[in-house]
Formats: structure tokens, sequence, C-alpha cells
């Protein structure tokens, strides 16, 4: 491929709901421009972008992919992204990188919560964006009936461009509203002009109107010969619209059907003369060396400097580190200095992906997309410069998982094989998270959604050729007490030689802060325990607590006090105390009323004004405390619950929100406190933990 500069390159993301036909635009945009010689279908699983085999075999896209789309003299780095919202850290990161966005758009569905979704993520990174409606060869799909919802939700912005031309309910071509003129489609990405049918005329005029509105507001110039009634030219009218995109003035909508290849040429025209090049956005880092600002701007001629936005790892395909050039040109042999880990490393080679097939580049300029092999010690959010420039970008802001499970292998012996498995898995995946829960004897895992979890068990079984099984996790319970017991325990035992004695007096209590699993006192006086076993005594406290008698949870917030008790000048020994100490604690926390505390959660639910009602209704189910409801200052109509929850009720709440809500709604919480727990809670956790004890 070609070496681009940077005001030949256009970095577009392709965003949108799941199915609303991303992939199958890549495809026509690769066909149309010669990468393919064939239309591959998702479907048959023979598309450039969606080339893992989890993606073949579910039938949509689960990772980011790019491809480069060569359309006469521009590189557009098309990066097309998965729709179904548990794969968003994918999203974010493809974001980060691209200088504006495609929403497409269902013609048969029409705007969904994923519209609005990708919506809100371009408000987010302030992209300039186009509507790309689909599926326009579909019978009984209406253009006019987006064109509406997309203007009642965004407003005066929204201004189509082309609109259909509809002959015996089929699809045969289209109106260009700048130039007001007709096109008939007669072969694959081509067209002949046509009249403008007479039914479209009041549109076309209404069309125009909003589009000629948004030119005149450039200049007063224009403004004024906007009401001398003036035409602008077509030239003038481009011109403006540039403008108006790249600011976010002027959304335009277009329309095609991707089977068809209809509407795709038009759409990388407008690509490469609307959307900006990266030479005209904006991009600043920090030196390292001065602490100074670097505004890098996509400048080929500054320093060189290069933002990891993604990573692959594949068994087969190895490893990939995804960037854009954010200043200079970089080169196959350079030097490449990683200033977050203070280390070097060659690049050995640079290449373009072309979906999952590396071509190998002499360079990159600034601006470009390209990927990087066998980088060792590089991840995602690194930048990469030179030692005598150092330079550090911003990381993306990627979303925090919140739905979890506990994962054990299936086969004994693999753990490690699955630990490093997962360690390639979340070099790729930032939405992906292994804890382990020692306290409670777990591993958890912790990803954006269900789905995104079993995706991750397919992944390691085909990938990796290792099986794990998820579960239901253990809630990590604390056990503490209520009242105070005065106790003694004596531990003795005689057997010919060294006998064992040990003989303490204690009480326990509680000690207020919940904080500490344990504090230990010891007032003994006249040497009845002498002072060498004190620290024997806490020993045994402290190995108590790490399994708590009542129902095997750690313990917390116990004060252990040592006032009295015997030892014997032979027999006594520091393991004898140690024994009588964990005797003493289990016998004194039993009597002392012991219960079963729960942790409790601080919950944030984001939802649309019309499911607060619904949501609350089922945080109360939850035992939640709703504790306030807040305008979202970020999105407009949506509010936000604030509740308390117990973390036991929470198991499953991301599938439940979606159903909810549509998939419109998005929560986040964090660990609050622990809380005693109702009655009928402690007894059914005794009693399962109980047979969960016997069955380990």
């Amino acid at each position: 491929m070609d070496v681009f500069r940077s005001d030949r390159i256009r970095n577009v993301v392709l965003l949108g709901h799941g199915g609303a036909g991303k992939t199958s635009l890549v495809e026509a945009m690769a066909y149309l421009s010669g990468i393919t010689n064939r239309l591959g279908k998702v479907t048959d699983g023979n598309t450039v972008s969606d080339y893992d085999k989890e993606e073949i075999k579910r039938k949509f896209s689960i990772s980011t992919s790019v491809v480069p789309i060569q359309w006469g003299k521009v590189k557009i780095n098309v990066l097309d992204t998965p729709g179904y919202f548990d794969f968003v850290g994918e999203v974010e990161e493809a974001v980060a990188a691209a200088d504006a966005a495609i929403i497409v758009v269902s013609g048969k569905a029409g705007v969904q919560v994923g519209t609005q979704k990708a919506w809100e993520m371009c408000e987010k990174y302030n992209l300039p964006r186009m509507f790309f409606v689909t599926e326009m060869d579909v019978d009984n799909v209406s253009y006019r009936k987006v064109v509406e919802s997309l203007t009642e939700l965004y407003g005066k912005k929204i201004a189509p461009i082309h609109m259909p031309i509809r002959e015996n309910e089929e699809f045969v071509g289209y109106v260009n509203i700048v130039k007001q003129a007709g096109r008939r489609y007669i072969d694959r990405g081509q067209k002949k002009e046509c009249p403008v049918p007479e039914y479209l005329q009041d549109y076309l005029e209404q069309y125009h109107d909003t589009l000629m509105e948004s030119v005149a507001e450039i200049s007063e110039e224009f403004m004024d010969r906007y009401f001398a009634g003036e035409e602008f030219s077509v030239a003038e009218v481009s011109a403006a619209l540039k403008m108006n995109i790249s600011d976010g003035s002027i959304i335009p909508v277009c329309m095609g059907s991707t089977v068809n290849v209809q509407g795709v040429a038009n759409l990388l025209d407008d690509i490469c003369g609307y959307f900006p090049s990266p030479d005209q956005k904006t991009c600043a880092g920090m030196n390292a060396k001065t602490n100074e600002i670097y505004q890098a701007n996509y400048d080929f001629a500054k320093a060189k400097s290069a933002y990891v936005f993604k990573t692959i790892v594949d068994p087969f395909l190895g490893k990939y580190s995804l960037v854009k050039v954010c200043s200079g040109v970089i080169k196959g042999d350079d030097t490449l200095y990683n200033a977050t880990k203070d280390s070097e490393e060659k690049s050995n080679k640079l290449y373009v992906l072309e979906g999952s097939k590396p071509i190998e580049v002499p360079e990159l300029h600034a601006g470009d997309i390209g990927a990087i092999a066998k980088l060792n010690t590089v991840a995602t959010g690194d930048t990469l410069s030179t030692k005598s420039t150092p330079i550090v970008f911003g990381k993306t802001e990627i979303s925090v998982p919140y739905t979890y499970k506990r994962y054990n292998t299936v086969n004994k012996g693999d753990d490690d094989k699955v630990s490093q498995a997962l360690s390639k898995m979340m070099q790729e995946d930032l939405t992906l998270r292994v804890e382990n829960d020692s306290a409670n004897r777990q591993t958890l895992i912790y990803g954006i959604g269900e789905q995104h979890l079993d995706i991750v068990v397919s992944k390691l079984k085909e990938r990796y050729k290792v099986d794990i099984e998820l579960s239901k996790p253990r809630v990590p319970f604390r056990e503490t007490i209520r009242k105070k017991a005065d106790v003694e325990a004596k531990y003795k035992k005689q057997s010919g030689g060294h006998g064992q004695y040990g003989h303490v007096k204690m009480t326990f209590e509680p000690s207020g802060d919940l904080e500490k699993p344990y504090v230990f006192e010891q007032i003994v006086v006249g040497g009845a325990v002498p002072k060498n076993y004190f620290p024997a005594v806490e020993k045994g406290v402290q190995d108590s607590v790490i399994k708590g008698p009542l129902a095997a949870y750690p313990v917390v917030g116990v004060k252990a006090v040592l006032y009295d008790g015997s030892y014997h000048p032979v027999d006594s020994s520091e393991m004898a105390f140690k024994t009588a100490a964990v005797q003493a604690f289990k016998k004194g926390f039993m009597e002392a009323s012991p219960v079963l505390l729960e942790p409790i959660v601080s919950m944030k639910v984001t939802v649309p004004d019309k499911y607060t009602g619904d949501v609350m209704g089922d945080l109360n189910k939850r035992r939640g405390r709703v504790l306030g409801m807040n305008p979202d200052p970020d999105h407009k109509g949506c509010t936000v619950v604030e509740a308390d929850v117990p973390m036991l009720s929470i198991y499953g709440y991301s599938t439940d929100l979606r159903s909810m809500t549509g998939g419109s709604g998005n929560f986040a919480f964090e660990f609050s406190r622990y809380e005693q727990a109702p009655s009928d809670i402690q007894e059914k956790e005794i009693a399962a933990r109980a047979s969960a004890e016997e069955n380990e």
C-alpha cells in the first residue's frame, strides 16, 4: 500500500446499534475500492472485518477491526466497531483513534438505543459525524421516518443530503439535495442523471431550504444573500458544508443499500470531501522531560510520537500494537521510546492491517493508523516517541466492568494455562478483569455483560484449548459479635516426656471498628501467663478471624482481651497457648451473639426518565434503599437513581436492567459498608455455607 501524507488521510469510525449493517457497509466499501473482487456476507462468515472465529460463528462483530480503503487519492482508515453493548471497550478505543464518525442506522429498524449511544459517544469526543441509512432496497423502508426521528432527537442540525427515488416499490436512484438533481443507478457504484420525480419535489424543497439556512449562517454576507433570495453555487454550498460538518453544526444524512452497493460510492466521496483530515484536528500530550504541553497536532514536521490505541494478541497472528501517529513520521527501523514504561524497543516492521491481513509499509505519516508487531513491553494506552523528546498522551477512558462471575478450571492442572490465556486476553480487552478473592477462596472474572463473559469462555476453548466454568459468586459476608462474652480455655496433653499445657481466660466484645478484623489487648497481672506467651495468644486470635465459627467467613470488629490464665513451667509452649486461644475464640464468639454482616454497595443507575419508576420498583425488590434521584448532567432526559443495595441482590443486574430499559440504562457501583444481614438471609447463608464446606 502507498504511503499517505496527513492531508490525504481520513480516520472514520463506524458506529451504530448491533445489526444496523456496519460490517456490510465496510464490505461494500472494500468491494468498490478493489480490495475484494466479491461481496462477502456476515451470514456467510466471509467479510473482511469480521475475521475472528467467534465473530464468524455468532455472526456479529466482537472486536474493532481496521480496513484501509483507498478512494481516489485519499486513504480512509475505516474502524468497524461492534454494535452490542457488551463490547463498548472496543468502541471506546476506536472512537479515541478516529477523527470523524459514520453512524449507521437500519432503515428497517429505524433509530435504536445503539444509535443514541453512538451519538453520545460522538458528543463526548467532539467528533464530526454523518448518518448513513442502510437497507433502502428493502420493501416498506421509510427514509423519511428515520430523518423525522433524528430531527426530533437532535434538532435542526440534521440535514439530509440525499433522498431515495423509488419506482414500483424498488430503490432505483436518489436525489442529490445540494445539486437538486436526480441520479439513477445503472450498475454497482455507477449512476446517470435523471429528472427528480414529481412526488419528491415538496420534500426536495423542504430539505434544500434546511441546508441553505445552515449555509447562510456561515457569515453575514451569506445571510444577506440568502435573505435577498440569491442562490448559492454548488461549490459555495460544498465549502460551507465542509466547515459546518467539521464543527458539528450540520449532521448530514445519506442512504443506500450495501447489498446492492448503492449509495456507498457517494458516502466515500462525502467522507473525502466533507470530513477533516488529521492535520485539521488538534492533539496534545506532555513532554515527560520538560513537563510542558506538547502540541503534536498531527504535524509530520515535529518529533515523532504515536499513541497505542488497541492491542491484538492472537495465538496465530501474534501480538500487534495498533497505533495512531500523532506527530512526525514513524519508519520501520525506528527505535521507539515508551515513556510510560521507561523502555526502548525497535519497531522492526510497520504494517497496516486490512482486517486480519497485515500489509507491510515503509513508514506511517502523522495522522495515519498502522500496527507494529511484537513490542513486548508495550500495552494499550502507552505512548511511543523518541528518548530526546519523550511524549505521553492521556489514556483513553474505558468503561469499568461491573458484571462478575466466579470461575473454575474444568481440568485440574490447567490453572496456569488459564491464567496465562486470560492475561493475554486482558491485554486485548481492557474491559476484562480477573480478581482473586482469597477470603472466599474463589477467582472472579469481570466483564461488561453476561454475553461478554460467555464469549471469553468460548475464546479460551477455541483459541487456547482450555475450559473454564462460570458460576454464581460467593458474596463476601463477614462475621462479628454484638455482645460481650467471658470464657476460659485450657489445652492440656500428657503423653510421656514433655506434655502440652496452655490456659487462658479471655473476654470477647465488639471493637466498634468493622474495618479491622480484631483488636488484641492483655491485662494479665502477677505473671499468671508469662509475657513470652502473649504473642502466641494473639497468633491464635489472628488465625481464628480468617474463618469465623459461624459460617466460615472472615471475622471483623472483635476486641479480644487476655486477662488471666495459668502455665506449667515445663509443659507450656507457644503452640499450647495458641491452641488454647483458638478454642477460647470459638467458644467466646458463639456466646457473644454472633451475626453475619452483608456487604452493601452504593449504586448509581442512569436511565431515561420514562424508566425511573420501573428501576426504583426493581431496586426495592432487591432490598435496596433509594437515596435520591437527580437529572443526569451529561445526558438530557435521563435520571441518575442513587441507592444502597445489598451485594447479594445485584447478581445478574446488568441483564435485568437491559431488559427493563431496552438496553438504554447503565449502572455503576462501589463497596460502601457492611450491615447486619436479616435473620432469614443469615439462616439461609449459614446452611448453604455448611453444605459448601462439606463438599470441599
